[in-house]
């Protein structure tokens, strides 16, 4: 057992999320633990000072630490972790794991699904159908659907949700270029993987630029007016990483004039999308409401990573799964 960690039997762990089923779905598992779950920030503020283990993302505020007496280790429900003040949790001595990879499937599938969506025009034909409008027959083939079967699709960062996606590019037989800091590391079945300083090279030939890269001083606004004017007029952006990767206000005036096909945003700058956002009205735009990762399975999989690590700290192992601190 870690120094100063609670056996299995006097261990409180606190779930604190909106919407997330996490006690629910932990007590199916038959815990030897004691556990609850706060729904809001201010029961969470209540609650804290029972927790020898915190599960959470957004509810966090670094103000919870000076009620946090118990507090020895922090299971991030996602996979950023940029809210957590890392120098004070490593002063106080407490541990913290993020979830990566946790909805590595899911992401990846929510971008297949954006990419189809664009490229069969699901989108206008459900337009098509609120309006109780029958589209005839396209002798335009500029308008037609299209398929994907020998398309470029350009991944932007190879991590485990591109590598994931590039296994799915591949059984559409479709070409896979990809930009990571380090290609020898790229897991992917990708045609080529370059470093992201020559991702100009790749955007010109790139029928999908699809964005799964973390966000960094590196990719914020990497896709900017530069990497938009050099896309295929015929090429669609899927952005399912952060909002702030893309620089929204250039995308806008490439949508909106025409000079690339269309979106898929899984994530804005700012969220809830603002009323009265341009996007909004954008026919050749599909929006999700940043639930790319949000499936039936992730409460199981962050558990999986929780379970993990309990079992780590009880064992005396000085190692967590997505350790950070």
């Amino acid at each position: 057992m870690s120094e100063g960690f609670p056996s299995a039997g006097d261990t409180n762990v606190h779930f604190a999320h909106v919407a997330y089923r996490m006690e629910e779905r932990y007590a199916l598992r038959d815990p030897e633990v004691k556990y609850f779950q706060t729904w809001s920030p201010e029961d969470t503020m209540d609650r804290i000072e029972d927790a020898d283990v915190f599960v959470c993302s957004g509810f966090w505020d670094n103000a919870l630490l000076d009620k946090a007496k118990n507090l020895k280790y922090i299971q991030s429900i996602g996979a950023g972790y940029d809210q957590f003040p890392l120098d004070e949790l490593k002063k106080r001595g407490i541990r913290l794991a993020n979830a990566s990879g946790v909805n590595q499937n899911a992401v990846a599938e929510h971008a297949m699904s954006l990419i189809l969506g664009l490229n069969r025009h699901i989108h206008t034909g459900r337009d098509n159908q609120n309006s109780t409008t029958w589209r005839g027959m396209l002798g335009d083939l500029t308008q037609r659907e299209d398929e994907l079967i020998g398309k470029t699709m350009l991944i932007v960062g190879m991590g485990a949700i591109g590598s994931r996606l590039a296994r799915f590019a591949k059984a559409f037989d479709m070409k896979v270029v990809a930009t990571k800091r380090d290609p020898s590391t790229a897991e992917g079945p990708a045609d080529e993987v370059v470093t992201p300083d020559k991702l100009g090279e790749l955007v010109p030939d790139a029928d999908f630029v699809v964005l799964t890269c973390p966000l960094t001083p590196e990719t914020t606004n990497i896709v900017d007016a530069d990497v938009l004017a050099a896309m295929k007029n015929t090429a669609y952006l899927i952005n399912v990483a952060r909002g702030q990767c893309v620089d929204e206000p250039e995308l806008a005036k490439a949508l909106k004039s025409g000079s690339i096909a269309g979106a898929g945003i899984d994530h804005f700058w700012n969220e809830p999308l603002e009323e009265g956002s341009v996007f909004w009205d954008l026919q050749n735009v599909i929006i999700t409401p940043h639930t790319g990762g949000e499936t039936r399975l992730y409460e199981e999989r962050v558990i999986d990573i929780l379970n993990d690590n309990l079992g780590r700290l009880w064992n005396g192992e000085t190692k967590l799964r997505n350790e950070i601190v």
